[in-house]
This record gives C-alpha cells, sequence and structure tokens, in this order.
C-alpha cells in the first residue's frame, strides 16, 4: 500500500497538535519562497510581460509544493534528512563535492537575500547599500541566535511572523494595484513570447523550486516527526499522523507562498506600461507615485522582513549540509561572514541590484537537479520509506519536475554561451 493509510480518529486537540508539527517547518520553509530574489524576478516579469507569466508562478509553485512534500516525508518518516540520507550512502569524496555544491546554493541565495535587504534599507532609510548589507546580516545572525539559545519552536514563531508580515505587505501592494480579472485568466495561458521571457521564466522556476529549502525542510520535519512519533497525551504517532500533519502543512505554506509571488507579478502587471524601469527602487517609486505612500512603504517594508527572515534561513541550510556531510560545524557569526564577504563585493561594484538578484535566482536552478535526483529514488525506495514509499504518478510527476529542472538548465547554459 502507497501513500494511502489510514488512522484512528482523533480529538480536536490531538489533531491541532499534531497539524502544528506539520505546519510549523512548512511554514519556516516557505519563507525561502518569498526572498527578495522571488520579488525581484516576479516584478521584473510583470513589468516586462504583464499577466503573461502568471501561469510560470502557478506552475512552479505546484512544481515546489509536490517537492517540499517529498522533502517533508522523507525526513519525517525515515527520521533523516535529505543531505544525512545521501551521506550515508556515498563515500566521502562524493559526500565533500556533494557538501560543495549545497554550500554555494547556499551563498548564492545569500547574495539575493542580503543585497535584497539592502536596498530595501536604502529605500526606507537612505542607507548605503554596503551600509543595508552589514545591517541585515547583523540581524539575520540574532536570528540564528535565537534558535540556538531558545529552540527551534521560537525560531519558528519568528520566521511565521515574518512570514504574516510579508503576506500582508506585498498582498497590500496587489489590492492597492486593483489586477484585472481577465488580465489574471489571460496569464495562464502557457506561452513564452521571445527568449527574455523564457529567461524571467526559468528565474521564476530557480526561485521557487530551490535546493536549500529541501535541505531545510526535510530536516525541520526530521525533528517533527521524531516528536509525533514519540507520541504522548496530546500527540498521537504513527505513519498516518505523519503524512497527514506533513501534507496539510506543506499545502497550507505553499497557498501562501504562491498567493504572494502572484501578487508581486500582478502588482507590477497593473501598474502603468512603461511607467517604471526594472528596478527594485523603480517599481518602488512608481508604486509610491501611482498607489500613495502606503502602498510604496508596506512594498519597502515586506522586502526587508523578506531579507531579514529569508536569509536565515539559506544560513540554516548551509549548517545543514555542513554538519550531515562533513561532520563539521561552523559558529554561526563566522558563517555569516563568509557569506556577507561576494554580497558587499557585488554591491561594491554598483551592480544593477535587480539584475544581480534575477541571475542569483536564474543560477539557484542549476542545483535543484542534485537535491531532486536523490530525494525521488529515496522516496521511491520501499526498503527505506515502508508504507509511505511513493505512488508511482507521484515519482512520475516528481521526475517531470526534474526533466524541467534539466532542461531550464539547458536554456541557461546555452543563452550564457550564446551571449
Amino acid at each position: 500500500m502507497t501513500e494511502v493509510l489510514t488512522r484512528p480518529r482523533t480529538r480536536p486537540g490531538r489533531a491541532a497538535a499534531r497539524a502544528s508539527l506539520g505546519l510549523a517547518p512548512a511554514l519556516v520553509t516557505a519563507v525561502a519562497y518569498v526572498d527578495p530574489g522571488n520579488v525581484a524576478t516576479n516584478f521584473s516579469a510583470g513589468s516586462a510581460y504583464g499577466y503573461g507569466l502568471l501561469w510560470v508562478v502557478v506552475g512552479s509553485t505546484a512544481a515546489a509544493g509536490l517537492i517540499q512534500y517529498l522533502s517533508a516525508k522523507l525526513g519525517s518518516c525515515t527520521g533523516r534528512s535529505l543531505t544525512e540520507s545521501v551521506a550515508s550512502a556515498v563515500g566521502r569524496r562524493a559526500r565533500v563535492a556533494y557538501w560543495v555544491q549545497a554550500e554555494l546554493v547556499a551563498v548564492a541565495t545569500d547574495i539575493a537575500e542580503v543585497v535584497g535587504g539592502a536596498v530595501a534599507l536604502k529605500l526606507l532609510f537612505g542607507l548605503p547599500l554596503w551600509a543595508g548589507a552589514v545591517t541585515v546580516a547583523a540581524v539575520s545572525t540574532a536570528l540564528l541566535h535565537l534558535r540556538t539559545t531558545r529552540g527551534e519552536n521560537a525560531f519558528a514563531v519568528a520566521i511565521t511572523v515574518a512570514l504574516a508580515l510579508i503576506a500582508c505587505g506585498f498582498i497590500a501592494c496587489a489590492v492597492f494595484a486593483g489586477p484585472t480579472a481577465g488580465g489574471m485568466l489571460s496569464g495562464m495561458r502557457p506561452l513564452l513570447p521571445d527568449g527574455r521571457a523564457a529567461f524571467l521564466a526559468s528565474g521564476i522556476f530557480g526561485a521557487t523550486v530551490m535546493p536549500h529549502a529541501i535541505y531545510v525542510h526535510s530536516a525541520l520535519s526530521r525533528d517533527s516527526g521524531r516528536r509525533l512519533r514519540a507520541g504522548g497525551p496530546s500527540l498521537p504517532g504513527g505513519t498516518a499522523d505523519v503524512l497527514s500533519a506533513t501534507r496539510r502543512g506543506v499545502v497550507g505554506a505553499m497557498l501562501l507562498a504562491g498567493s504572494i509571488n502572484a501578487a508581486l507579478l500582478l502588482t507590477a502587471a497593473a501598474l502603468p506600461a512603461g511607467a517604471g524601469p526594472l528596478t527594485l527602487e523603480g517599481v518602488h517609486a512608481t508604486v509610491g507615485a501611482v498607489l500613495g505612500a502606503l502602498p510604496a512603504l508596506a512594498l519597502a517594508l515586506a522586502l526587508l522582513v523578506s531579507g531579514l527572515a529569508s536569509t536565515a534561513v539559506g544560513t540554516h541550510a548551509g549548517d545543514i549540509a555542513m554538519r550531515d556531510l562533513i561532520r563539521r560545524r561552523v559558529p554561526a557569526g563566522a558563517r555569516r561572514l563568509a557569506a556577507l564577504a561576494p554580497a558587499v563585493l557585488l554591491l561594491a561594484a554598483d551592480l544593477d541590484t535587480t539584475h544581480l538578484l534575477v541571475l542569483s535566482q536564474v543560477g539557484l536552478s542549476l542545483g535543484v537537479p542534485f537535491a531532486l535526483v536523490p530525494l525521488i529514488r529515496l522516496t521511491a525506495r520501499r526498503s527505506l520509506m515502508g508504507a509511505a514509499v511513493n505512488h508511482w504518478a507521484t515519482t512520475a510527476a516528481a521526475s517531470l519536475v526534474v526533466a524541467a529542472a534539466v532542461a531550464v538548465n539547458g536554456f541557461l547554459l546555452m543563452d550564457l554561451a550564446l551571449g
């Protein structure tokens, strides 16, 4: 029997406790899907093509939801994260190589998050970009310190509050912008009018199906699964309970993250054509001029919170990879400094910040197959997953996501080769 399990009826209090353990890891991971790279990519897509790439946002969110479910299922049902499972299956050299690519992914996402937070601080307070980058790094380090001193629950609460603030800010902007129903329906037609649209579509995909989110979700779900199995007066254990909590958590979190990303694109699409350049600063100025000061303030604040929260999650992903794959740990402050250096150097080079953010998300897609291929193989293995093994249709759908990731990577490499 695969993925169809019966479970006993539980009292409302027990059901709520079970659901919370499935939802918390999903909400923490969902912050990775609304980071400044997503903001820049979706705004760029909406500004350049109106509603035309909305179908890419919806499709990428659905694909990410499936992958996050597999990631959470692996961690909660086996008691091992994805990186732990990979480490136990390969030799030392392969572990080190896998760790290197995982760290590069963490650095790439950190660049986007630090740069985005720095831009937000410049918009809000006029801080120089380098000073904003240092501030973002310091605050995110404090968030990680909260996790080490107060535990996972306190960290999850802080990130969930941040996610709620991000949702309020970006969705409010979309409401003020007033996208049309006809435009949204037209945006669901799967069309790519030109090469730049394909480039932005690949950026949206890379900003949504992200490898570091897979690593984090499997590790957080591993810990929640252990608590569920431990049972107790309010937490009935069992595989069916674990899977039920996992499914509900992933669906809820991905619906929220998908709504936020769609709101970003819809806001840009609803603004007057040619009203501003394809930059975060330009979008902010246009929102202020067209919609008013309050939506512009909400946009800048939401961008700041997304940078602060998502960089903490990205750094956590790098820590997980190092601990599981090469069995080493470094202090959070040292890891933040190492990740901060590339972002500060890029900002000092006076590169276009929005283009830099989009490129970072496109680059993230190059790491997707390294996370997806072992994830699918592991969750399709009955000897490992038992009754929670993938249904063949689940494996087939996930394999299509891998094929899409490989196709995106091929397009990007060809695009770079042709200049």
